[in-house]
């Protein structure tokens, strides 16, 4: 068709094919090209005529053209549309990454008498993949050395992370481990103080020797001292027998105090004994017991506060505060979520004999976007339940899995009755232990749902002139006479 015999209307056409911003083309039902649009010729300088047929191989990377041929046999099998990634080289030399797709043609039979196709450039996209792998890999090795350093120094594998708060926390654990100076960790509930009292111990000189661990809370006010330092036989109703307290289990090794801000002031003083003579008496003994044992301390409270409202000792306070380190919470560890996870599901799935799922992206977005009150803790259960529940390849997280806090907010409430008058108080504090059944400590007690800890109560309780023996099952016992 001679120039003068073409239409306006095919010209135009022609011009948007030639200028649209992707090398376009279209080939027989083989796969030989038949057009090549003129920016296709632009980029690879190659003429339409050197390229027809099969000329436009020399135009790609040698490395890809067996999967483009691959993915176009089996397009041409099915019949079905298909895109594949491959190098096609600019008239300068230089291989950039186009998405090459095709849609074929087919006739009245159904049979395929024409492949249409374009070449979109993706050289910048594939560059920001390839850079984003590459910092994956660059953290996940961070890791893996970090990992493998806390394995050589500490010998276990249950700190898992790479984030700038991970990795000041475990700078202080390495620089105090091998010291013999008194530790206190503070942090929010759940996010590790005994995994990161664990690491300072196997590090320290002490390794060979026992790790005892005591949490404070969980043991009733009236046998503290016991459990801590003995009691002889005869002591009080009840010791049969001579007993040895967790110190003297400790000898040589180290304690781990956890929780303390929950002990009474008569504990403190013992305790403070401890730290300064290194020594103490078995409760009903009047013999001093010498003790070689290092101590760490742990609470969520603010000890500070506590020693401004007279309930914690001071001089046991800076005792103890000689090293602090604080753990940051996991809302502020996001950067390790993702490891945190992974590792979780792999110890789940081995400890529950299961195959290991992967995390659906809308779940782990759901743990990203979290708060985490719980911290790791909450974490670990909920990929445990996640686990359990698993299909055969994927876990899923269920929005209503993750925790409203909403009794904290009652506690909240209620405790701000605190700072009131002390008839308001005395109100408070009976309501509390009404609802408690006169249980003061404990995940249920009157001080968890005050949202105060157990020694403030204790005091204020024996301020108002309160008989908390009065209270079982939330009714006081006059009114049952």
């Amino acid at each position: 068709m001679s120039t003068s015999e073409i239409t306006p209307i095919e010209n135009s056409l022609q011009t948007v094919i030639d200028t649209i911003p992707v090398l376009a083309w279209s080939a027989r039902p083989d796969g030989s090209i038949d057009f090549f649009n003129q920016q296709w010729s632009d980029y690879t300088g190659m003429s339409c005529e050197e390229a027809l047929d099969w000329g436009w191989k020399v135009a790609k990377h040698p490395d890809d053209l067996p999967h483009i041929f691959e993915v176009f046999e089996a397009a041409a099998r099915t019949g079905q549309p298909f895109e594949v990634e491959g190098r096609i080289r600019r008239r300068d030399g230089v291989f950039r990454w186009f998405l090459i797709r095709g849609n074929p043609l087919r006739d009245s039979s159904g049979a395929i008498v024409r492949w249409y196709g374009t070449d979109v450039d993706i050289e910048d996209r594939k560059r920001a993949e390839e850079l984003i792998r590459a910092n994956e890999q660059r953290l996940q090795d961070e890791n893996v050395v970090l990992k493998e350093q806390i394995d050589q120094v500490f010998m276990f594998d249950e700190i898992v992370g790479s984030s700038p708060a991970l990795k000041a926390l475990l700078s202080n654990v390495v620089k105090v481990a091998p010291t013999d100076a008194t530790v206190i960790i503070t942090g929010e509930t759940g996010t590790g103080k005994e995994l990161v009292a664990r690491a300072i111990h196997k590090n320290s000189q002490r390794k060979n020797h026992a790790f005892v661990s005591v949490n404070c809370a969980a043991i009733p006010s009236s046998l503290i001292e016991s459990e801590l330092f003995g009691h002889e036989k005869g002591a009080f109703t009840g010791a049969v027998q001579r007993h040895r307290g967790r110190f003297e289990l400790a000898q040589g090794g180290t304690i781990f105090l956890d929780e303390v801000g929950e002990l009474l002031p008569n504990t403190q003083t013992a305790l403070l004994r401890v730290l300064q003579e290194r020594e103490f008496e078995r409760v009903g003994g009047s013999q001093l017991i010498n003790v070689d044992v290092r101590v760490i301390a742990a609470t969520n409270r603010d000890l500070p506060a506590a020693v401004s409202a007279g309930i914690f000792r001071s001089d046991l306070y800076y005792r103890l505060n000689v090293i602090p380190i604080e753990i940051p919470p996991l809302r502020e560890r996001k950067a390790d979520i993702q490891s945190l996870v992974r590792y979780f599901t792999e110890r789940c799935a081995r400890k529950a004999g299961k195959k290991v799922p992967e995390i659906d992206k809308k779940s782990m977005d759901l743990l990203l976007n979290y708060s985490w009150p719980g911290n790791v803790r909450e974490l670990q259960n909920l990929i445990e339940r996640a686990v359990i529940l698993h299909d055969p390849t994927t876990a899923y997280i269920q929005p209503s899995w993750l925790s409203s806090f909403s009794t904290q907010s009652t506690a909240n409430s209620q405790s701000n009755g605190l700072k009131k008058s002390a008839q308001e108080q005395k109100a408070v504090i009976q309501s509390a232990l009404r609802e408690s059944g006169g249980q003061v400590s404990g995940p249920h007690g009157a001080a968890a749902r005050l949202g105060i800890p157990r020694s403030t109560l204790e005091s204020k309780i024996k301020a108002l002139g309160i008989d908390k023996y009065r209270y079982t099952n939330g009714t006081p016992l006059n009114e049952i006479r």
